[in-house]
C-alpha cells in the first residue's frame, strides 16, 4: 500500500486507536482492584481520624479493626438491618431514595476503655457535593472530631474544610442542646467566639470568603444527624441532657 495515500494514513490512525484505546481499557481493569483497596483503606482512615486514631494506608485495615468493634447499618427508626454490610453503603445512592428505604451506617469504636460513635455525613456544598464523618463521645452528644472532604470547593476558601485547624473547632461541641433538642453546630460567620472556646454555643467560626460551604457543613451535620435521633436516644442516656 502506499504510505502516501488517504487510505493508508486513515488506516494508520485507525489501528493506532485501537491499539491505544486497548492498552488504555487493560491498564484500567489491571488497577481496578487496586483503586478499590486504596478507596477502602482512605475510608478506614478517616474514620479512624475522627477517633484520635492516625495511622498510614498500609496499617489502615489493622487499626480500624482494632478500634472499630461494630459496623451497623440502621433503618430509619433506629434498628439494626443486618442483611445490609455497614461499610458498603453508598450515601450518594441512599439519598436518591425516599427515607424510610434509607440505611444510615454507624461505626461504634473502643479507644482505651473510651467508646465512641462515627456517623458518616454528605451533603452540598458551594459547587459540588461535600462528606466527611463526625465522631460522638459516649454521651452521644460530645463531638470527639470531625473530618470533611469535597469534589471541587474553591481552594482558599471552601476547601479549607479539609485543613486540621478547622476540623479541630468541632472537638467537644454539643450536638444536642439542654432541652435535649438535636441543633448540631452552627458553621457561623457571626460566632462571637473566634477562638471556638465556648462549647455549649453548638458554633464554630466560619471560614471567611467561604459562607456556602460553611451553610452546607451546617445542613450536612444536622440533617444526617437527624436521622440518627432513635439510636442516639437508645441503650445509654445523654449526659448533658438527663
Amino acid at each position: 500500500m502506499n504510505r502516501d495515500s488517504n487510505a493508508y494514513t486513515f488506516l494508520f490512525a485507525t489501528l493506532m486507536v485501537l491499539v491505544v484505546a486497548s492498552a488504555l481499557a487493560f491498564t484500567a481493569t489491571s488497577l481496578k482492584d487496586l483503586q478499590a483497596a486504596n478507596v477502602r483503606k482512605e475510608k478506614m482512615q478517616n474514620i479512624l481520624a475522627t477517633i484520635g486514631i492516625e495511622t498510614d494506608r498500609e496499617q489502615a485495615e489493622e487499626m480500624y479493626n482494632k478500634y472499630i468493634t461494630a459496623a451497623l447499618s440502621l433503618t430509619s427508626s433506629g434498628a439494626v438491618d443486618a442483611d445490609v454490610n455497614a461499610f458498603e453503603i453508598n450515601l450518594n445512592n441512599e439519598l436518591k431514595k425516599p427515607v424510610d428505604q434509607q440505611r444510615f451506617p454507624v461505626y461504634e469504636a473502643n479507644v482505651d476503655g473510651a467508646k465512641f460513635y462515627v456517623v458518616p455525613l454528605r451533603g452540598a456544598g458551594l459547587w459540588n457535593a461535600i462528606w466527611g464523618y463526625i465522631a460522638l463521645k459516649e454521651d452521644k452528644n460530645t463531638i470527639q472530631g470531625a473530618v470533611f472532604d469535597h469534589v471541587g470547593e474553591t481552594a482558599g476558601l471552601g476547601a479549607e474544610i479539609t485543613q486540621q485547624w478547622f476540623q479541630d473547632r468541632f472537638k467537644d461541641e454539643k450536638v444536642f442542646n439542654e432541652a435535649g433538642e438535636l441543633v448540631g453546630i452552627t458553621v457561623s460567620k457571626t460566632n462571637n467566639d473566634p477562638k471556638d472556646t465556648d462549647k455549649n454555643d453548638h458554633e464554630v467560626d466560619a471560614i471567611s470568603g467561604a459562607t456556602i460551604t460553611g451553610d452546607g457543613v451546617t445542613n450536612m451535620i444536622l440533617e444526617r444527624l437527624t436521622h440518627y435521633i432513635p439510636y442516639l436516644k437508645s441503650d445509654t442516656a445523654i449526659a448533658a441532657i438527663d
